[in-house]
């Protein structure tokens, strides 16, 4: 097995179609046309970003976790356009108990063509084996049905429902969580 993972540099990921690796400042724009996307951010706690500075302020959130080891997030690149189309990693990074939960999201031009399973068949990876997790969680709008059908896909099992546990856009939402253990992989 590999050394474990230890944050000081962030790790590159490459699968068959896409390029994982850290935020790059000229992201800014792709990022910008991520967010900004209503479709994209429905299930967020954000509204849609509205300028670049936004998407720089989010990048630096990414840079802020990294260095407080408290996750990590990958920019998913394509490797045709060269283009970020979406971000994938980790975030409430629990050492003492090898546990993190997982994030994602993808530009809805590309919503149906296998990305999110590819990426986060390669990020599920690098979580139980470099920073050798026990459980890996996420928690997810039960509305939102396209990403519990990625869970699913993923062999993540539903452990309950968190009832209204955070206040977003004006309302309560429920949450539901889901884990996957490294003894099911």
């Amino acid at each position: 097995m590999s050394e474990q993972f230890r944050f000081d540099l962030f790790p590159l990921i490459q699968t068959e179609r896409f390029i994982l690796r850290s935020a790059e400042a000229g992201d800014s724009h792709d990022l910008l046309a991520l967010y900004s996307d209503e479709a994209v951010v429905q299930y967020m706690p954000f509204t849609p970003f509205e300028s670049v500075e936004d998407a720089q302020s989010e990048m630096n959130w990414y840079t802020k976790i990294f260095k407080e080891y408290t996750g990590l997030r990958w920019m998913i690149e394509d490797r045709e356009t060269r283009k970020v189309i979406g971000t994938c990693g980790f975030l409430n990074y629990e050492d003492v108990h090898n546990r993190a939960e997982i994030g994602y999201d993808l530009r809805s031009s590309f919503w149906g063509r296998g990305v999110m399973t590819e990426v986060a068949h390669a990020v599920l990876h690098f979580g139980f084996t470099c920073m050798q997790l026990n459980k890996i969680e996420a928690k997810v709008e039960p509305e939102n049905e396209a990403s519990i059908r990625l869970l699913h896909k993923l062999n993540f099992q539903q452990e309950g429902v968190l009832r209204q546990h955070e206040f977003e856009k004006g309302r309560y939402i429920d949450l539901a969580v889901f884990s996957k253990l490294r003894s099911e992989i």
